[in-house]
């Protein structure tokens, strides 16, 4: 079966009207990281470090709950299992799928760049970086939709991840606890936010290219995660 762009858009231009019935709960993982990034525009600090949690903060908050909202919304519904066994392939209905979410949190980052008034170090890398954390995080958000019942379960299902993603140093701190630490220093939130330091302080690909490869395998394994899930659902009943 061939792609079909038609097929795509049809499932983009659902996915917008079931949107628009979530947009409160939409608007506010919009909001959060973009009040995040005013909050550090009045600080006056520049910190890349600091600077990039609102950063963080949207790929997760924004990438993985939205995406989250729109799978779920499929399966309560009962019309995942329908859209799953369509004549639509699995790529097409995989980008179908993540096309709004992923136009919506690239949208989110930007703005939360230009609130901060953070000035992007390496913009060639920080690309690549945002693009490998955008398909790490639509995948956990594919993920949470699809094992969640209801919209309302992708919050508790997702909480940790939010916890985990967006506050690993400050939990990293607060147990002061060295294996721990070391599990957290290889997070991909982790991962960006090194990178960002580096890239402001000049530092080139050697110097983040560890940063880069886990990143990389983040993506990856999130990816083929999102895939299996995605055939189990397949043929539930």
């Amino acid at each position: 079966m061939t792609f079909s762009i038609r097929r795509v858009s049809a499932i983009v231009r659902k996915d917008v009207k079931d949107l628009i019935k979530n947009a409160y709960a939409i608007l506010i993982t919009i909001f959060l990281p973009l009040g995040l990034a005013a909050m550090l525009s009045r600080s006056g600090s520049d910190d890349a470090s600091l600077l990039g949690t609102p950063i963080n903060l949207a790929l997760v908050i924004t990438g993985a709950f939205v995406q989250a909202t729109i799978m779920a919304e499929e399966k309560e519904k009962n019309t995942l299992r329908a859209l799953l066994l369509s004549p639509a392939t699995r790529m097409e209905i995989m980008l179908g799928k993540s096309f709004l979410s992923s136009l919506i949190t690239i949208l989110v980052v930007i703005g939360s760049i230009f609130i901060s008034k953070m000035q992007v170090p390496g913009l060639f890398y920080f690309t690549i970086m945002i693009l490998l954390s955008l398909i790490i995080f639509i995948s956990f958000g594919t993920i949470i939709g699809l094992v969640s019942r209801t919209v309302m379960e992708t919050s508790i299902v997702g909480l940790p991840l939010l916890v985990i993603f967006t506050y690993g140093s400050l939990i990293s701190t607060m147990l002061d606890n060295a294996v721990v630490s070391t599990i957290i220093t290889y997070l991909p939130t982790e991962s960006f936010s090194s990178a960002l330091i580096i890239l402001e302080q000049n530092g080139g690909f050697s110097e983040i290219k560890w940063h880069l490869l886990n990143m990389l395998i983040w993506a990856i394994s999130s990816l083929i995660i999102a895939v299996i899930v995605y055939g189990k659902s397949r043929f539930d009943k």
